[in-house]
């Protein structure tokens, strides 16, 4: 019998893995709390506790199962806060003659692995996590010899390959996305569920995190710890999810409102992204409520959900792995901007920017369109570097992990991929967030206006983004309307426009 060291990482936290299925003899798994995880980005501090927090338990629960445990936390004098170099070490104490550990999702930790393996006289083995629902190279497969790509064919591979919503080979009812019925802004009366919260006490993380120096953002919650950090709370906020929220979900997940933090959001994507829950079972209960109760359900709803999983999650991934690790430094808009102060504070007249970045550095949490059409669209529009960007959204979101951080960041958000994962810039002026919230009723700033001194920041930065990009850009068939109404602006009105968006750059810190 050969004696082996285990490892698992934080974001492996699936006790249905084979690994676990039975208790093995002269297997030892370890798990690490280490400062080269926590100081690879600024994260929030909500976020440190998660993973540090569902760590804890999942090693609890393989004790408690029979298995044998390894924890290092982040205090241990023994730990030298490096993967391979605890690695080394734990070997030795445990006088394992082999280490096994299961493919990492993020490249950084791949390849720190394959280049430590590669060096060692001993075996070494690797083994899939048993969680997504494709393979590293799945999509650079479907997509081989394209230049570009499109989820909505990769989605509708996904429905086929695992009968999800299907009619033998074609969708149920014969559409494919429900996409267009799925855009609608709360009404002025409406009575959201309320989110289903824990109350974890991780106060003993947090002191720690103190102790030894660990640099985070945003609020902690230590004491009283709201998201689920086990695979039964998973469970929970899952039939909560389907119980309370689902039956509005499709209808107003894009929608934003100054009262409302989740709406009817599933808050499933920590517990899912750090594997208590495989995206399969979180599919199938879905799919499950509708058909047991379509009039409760409609497939509107369902299909909105389920396209979030199968569709974008296994497809930033695919495009994540096909292009990693030159797809970090692309900046096809060649943006060079630093991200303005007040995204580290929320700390800005635009109330639409204030209330999305006070309510990430509250919560560690902020929904898809909050992501993307509001703190992404502006730096987007303000031309910010996309390492900046990067950097921001990978510290401050619960469920922030590079493979899923960065191809909705650099990709869909910032256009900085060259159309890759988008096939156009996802930019608005003042109106979209109009549309589909409250944020101007209360607004420093005027959400019709241009130009002027109390003129919407998004208006003039609008047309100065498509102006100073019509080289890349107006060829693009999705947005030459853009160009043709920009053409048909008196000459006078445009100069207005291009010098009101540069002195809002010049001033960006105060806006």
């Amino acid at each position: 019998m050969t004696k082996t060291l285990r490892l698992v990482l934080g974001d492996q936290l699936n006790i249905k893995h084979s690994w676990f299925s039975e208790v093995e003899e002269g297997v030892v798994y370890v798990l690490m709390e280490m400062r080269q995880e926590t100081d690879y980005v600024r994260h929030h501090r909500q976020k440190v506790l998660a993973f540090f927090g569902a760590m804890r338990r999942f090693a609890a629960q393989l004790r408690a199962q029979g298995h044998q445990v390894e924890y290092l936390t982040l205090d241990d004098p023994e730990n030298t806060q490096s993967l391979t170099e605890n690695l080394v070490k734990l070997r030795a104490r445990h006088g394992c003659e082999a280490v096994a550990y299961q493919l990492p999702d993020e490249y950084r930790l791949d390849a720190q692995l394959k280049e430590w393996a590669q060096q060692q006289s001993f075996t070494v083995t690797a083994v899939d996590t048993e969680h997504f629902l494709t393979d590293r190279t799945t999509l650079a497969e479907f997509f081989k010899g394209k230049k570009t790509y499109l989820m909505e064919s990769f989605y509708r591979k996904m429905r086929k390959q695992y009968n999800i919503l299907m009619a033998g080979k074609e969708p149920v009812t014969g559409r494919w996305n429900y996409d267009a019925e799925n855009r609608k802004k709360l009404p002025k009366k409406f009575t959201i569920p309320p989110a289903l919260v824990f109350k974890h006490d991780l106060s003993e993380i947090d002191t720690v995190l103190d102790q030894q120096g660990v640099e985070t953002l945003g609020k902690g919650e230590a004491s009283s710890f709201p998201w689920p950090l086990t695979r039964e709370e998973g469970l929970q906020t899952l039939d909560h999810f389907v119980e309370h929220l689902l039956p509005l979900f499709g209808t107003y997940q894009d929608a934003m409102h100054t009262d409302e933090t989740y709406l009817y959001h599933s808050r499933l994507s920590f517990a899912m992204n750090v594997k208590l829950l495989s995206p399969l079972e979180v599919v199938m209960r879905v799919e499950q409520a509708w058909q047991g109760d379509s009039e409760r359900v409609s497939l509107a709803q369902v299909e909105g959900f389920i396209r979030q999983i199968i569709g974008w999650r296994e497809y930033m991934r695919g495009v994540y792995w096909a292009h990693m690790p030159e797809y970090a430094m692309r900046n096809g808009l060649e943006h060079n901007r630093k991200l303005p102060e007040w995204y580290w504070t929320g700390e800005t007249k635009m109330n639409c920017l204030g209330h999305s970045i006070r309510q990430s550095l509250d919560h560690a949490y902020a929904h898809h369109i909050q992501r993307l059409m509001v703190t992404g669209n502006f730096a987007l529009l303000a031309g910010v570097h996309p390492d900046e960007v990067d950097a921001w959204y990978l510290g401050i979101y619960i469920d922030a992990i590079e493979w899923v951080e960065i191809t909705n960041t650099r990709g869909m958000s910032q256009f900085a991929d060259g159309g890759l994962v988008g096939t156009k810039p996802y930019v608005s002026s003042a109106n979209y967030v109009h549309k589909m919230s409250n944020y101007c009723m209360s607004c420093h700033y005027d959400k019709k206006e241009k130009v002027g001194e109390k003129a919407c920041p998004f208006n003039s930065l609008y047309w100065h983004f498509y102006d100073r990009h019509r080289n890349q850009l107006e060829r693009n068939p999705r947005i030459g309307m853009m160009y043709r109404t920009w053409d048909k602006m008196d000459i006078e009105v445009k100069a207005q426009i291009l010098r009101q968006a540069d002195y809002y750059l010049e001033q960006v810190d105060t806006l």
